[in-house]
C-alpha cells in the first residue's frame, strides 16, 4: 500500500492554518508542526490547496496560507433544468451543456485550449490523499440534502435493491443507451430497447456499439438482481469491468483484470500512473475509502472521481465509474443514476477538469444536472406504483424461481403444477395467495418484462409457442 499522510496531520494543519485569519507562512507552521520537515510541510499544503481545504495567497516571501470561507449552497448547485443552449457567437459553438457553477466555467475554459496550452501532468497521490471518508465533501451538506429530496422513492422502507428491480425494465434500456452514447455510441433509445427487449441487432450499426450495449444490459442485471453484489468491494467492481469490457479489449486476459501497463487518454494532457503494483495498491485503497463514506450521494460521486483519474484497467475506466455510482442508489432505494441526455461535451470535459486540474466543480454540475434528469424520467415510474405490495416483497426470491424454473421446464400456468414448485420458505397460511401471484406473473409473462426473472428471450418465446398448442 503506497504510504498515505495520516489524515489527523492534515487536521491538525488546517486547524494551525485557522488560528491566523490574516494568513500564515510556511516558517510558522514549521515551528508549531515541531520536528516535521519543511518538505513534507511543503507537500501536505499543496494536497490540502488541490483539496480547497486551505488556499494560497500571495508569491515569493509574501505567500501565506489561510482557510477559505465556504460559499453559499447555492453558488454550487446549478438548476436541475433546462438544459441551456449557448448562442451562436458565443465563445463555443452552439451545443447543448448543462448549467454550470463559476468554478465548473472556469474548468471549462480551462479544458477547452488546445492541447499544446496545457500543462502535462502525471497522477497525483495526494489529490486522494487529502479525501478524508465522512469529513471531507466533495458535495456540500445542503446540496446532498436536495439530492436527497429528490431521490426518494416509494420502496425507502423495503430491503435493499427493491426499487431498482421494480423498474429494471426502464433501467436496462435508459442505462444502458445514455452511458453507451457517452462513448459515441450511435444507437438510438428506440435501437436500444429493441436490442434489449427483443433481441433485435439496429440495421447498419457496428458489432462493437451492439456489444456495449448488451455489456451494460449484462452488468445491471449483475448488481439488480442480487442485493449482495451490489456492494462496494474490489470484486464486484472488478466482476463489472468484467461486464463491460467483455469482447471490446484488444487483449482477452485484459478483460475482469487491473492493468498490467501504461496507458494514455486521448486529447488530455493527463498521463495516469504506469507501475502496476501501484495501480493494484491504490484501487484497492480507493474502493475502501468508497466503502467507508456514509452518504450515498458523496459515495456515488467520489467513485465517478476516481475510478477513472486512477484509470486501473486497461480501457472502460468511465464506464466501470458510472455503473458502480449506481451501487449506493441501488442499496439505499434511491432513484437511479441513469445519465439519460447528458451533454457528452459536457461529460469530456468535466472529467479532463479532474484529470488534469484535480478540480471536481465541473464534474459535480454534470452529475447534479444528471441525478435530477434522471429523477424527472423515473418520477411517472414511481407515481404509477403506489405502495409497494408487502405480499410480493417477502416473497420475491420464491416467485422468481418458481416463475423461471416453470419456463424452463415448459410446465403450464396451472394452480397444480405451481404448488408442486412452492418452495418451503413459503408459510402454509400464504400458499394460496403465493400461487395466485406466480399464475398472475406467468399469465403476464412476456419477451420484454421477463429479465425481471433472469430469462432470456428464446427461453420465453419457446415457452409461450409450447403454450398456445
Amino acid at each position: 500500500m503506497p504510504k498515505l499522510t495520516p489524515p489527523q496531520d492534515l487536521d491538525r494543519l488546517v486547524q494551525l492554518v485557522a488560528q491566523h485569519p490574516e494568513g500564515v507562512g510556511v516558517e510558522l507552521l514549521t515551528a508549531a508542526m515541531g520536528g516535521t520537515p519543511r518538505r513534507t510541510l511543503q507537500r501536505r499544503l499543496a494536497a490540502l490547496v488541490q483539496a480547497r481545504r486551505v488556499d494560497l495567497v500571495g508569491l515569493g516571501r509574501a505567500a501565506c496560507y489561510v482557510v477559505p470561507s465556504a460559499p453559499p449552497v447555492s453558488s454550487l448547485t446549478p438548476a436541475f433544468l433546462p438544459l441551456p443552449v449557448h448562442e451562436p457567437g458565443a465563445d463555443y459553438p452552439t451545443e447543448a451543456y448543462v448549467p454550470t457553477s463559476p468554478e465548473g466555467e472556469a474548468i471549462k475554459t480551462y479544458v477547452r485550449q488546445p492541447r499544446h496550452l496545457r500543462k502535462p501532468v502525471g497522477y497525483q497521490q495526494q489529490f486522494l490523499e487529502a479525501y478524508q471518508p465522512n469529513v471531507t465533501a466533495y458535495l456540500p451538506t445542503g446540496l446532498r440534502a436536495q439530492l436527497h429530496t429528490l431521490g426518494q422513492s416509494p420502496a425507502a422502507q423495503t430491503p435493499a435493491g427493491t426499487f431498482a428491480r421494480d423498474i429494471l425494465n426502464r433501467l436496462l434500456i435508459d442505462l444502458s443507451w445514455a452511458s453507451s452514447r457517452l462513448e459515441g455510441n450511435t444507437y438510438s433509445r428506440l435501437d436500444t430497447e429493441r436490442l434489449i427487449a427483443q433481441g433485435q441487432v439496429a440495421d447498419g450499426k457496428d458489432a462493437l456499439e451492439t456489444q456495449m450495449i448488451l455489456n451494460h444490459k449484462e452488468a445491471i442485471e449483475y448488481l439488480v438482481h442480487d442485493p449482495e453484489r451490489a456492494s462496494l468491494t474490489p470484486e464486484t467492481v472488478i466482476a463489472l469491468h468484467a461486464f463491460l469490457s467483455n469482447g471490446l479489449m484488444a487483449d482477452p486476459a485484459a478483460v475482469g483484470h487491473l492493468r498490467q501497463r501504461a496507458v494514455g487518454i486521448g486529447g488530455s494532457v493527463y498521463l495516469p500512473l504506469a507501475s502496476p503494483q501501484g495501480v493494484q495498491d491504490l484501487f484497492g485503497f480507493v474502493v475502501e475509502m468508497a466503502a467507508e463514506i456514509e452518504d450515498p450521494f458523496e459515495q456515488a460521486f467520489f467513485l465517478m472521481v476516481h475510478l477513472p483519474y486512477l484509470q486501473p484497467f486497461e480501457d472502460v475506466n468511465k464506464r466501470v465509474s458510472r455503473l458502480a455510482a449506481n451501487i449506493p442508489f441501488i442499496r439505499h432505494n434511491l432513484c437511479p443514476l441513469s445519465f439519460i441526455d447528458v451533454p457528452q461535451q459536457a461529460y469530456v470535459d468535466a472529467m479532463l477538469g479532474v484529470y488534469e486540474l484535480n478540480r471536481v466543480e465541473l464534474l459535480r454540475d454534470v452529475f447534479v444536472w444528471a441525478y435530477g434528469r434522471s429523477c424527472q424520467q423515473y418520477v411517472a415510474v414511481q407515481q404509477n406504483m403506489g405502495k409497494p405490495d408487502v405480499f410480493r416483497v417477502r416473497y420475491r426470491r420464491a416467485l422468481g424461481e418458481v416463475v423461471a424454473t416453470m419456463v424452463r421446464a415448459m410446465e403450464p400456468a396451472t394452480d397444480e403444477d405451481v404448488r408442486r414448485r412452492i418452495p418451503a420458505e413459503v408459510a402454509q397460511a400464504d400458499r394460496a395467495g403465493f400461487t395466485a401471484l406466480v399464475l398472475l406473473e406467468l399469465r403476464a409473462l412476456h419477451v420484454g418484462n421477463a429479465v425481471r426473472f433472469g430469462l432470456r428471450p428464446l427461453e420465453v418465446e419457446g415457452w409461450l409457442e409450447k403454450m398456445k398448442r
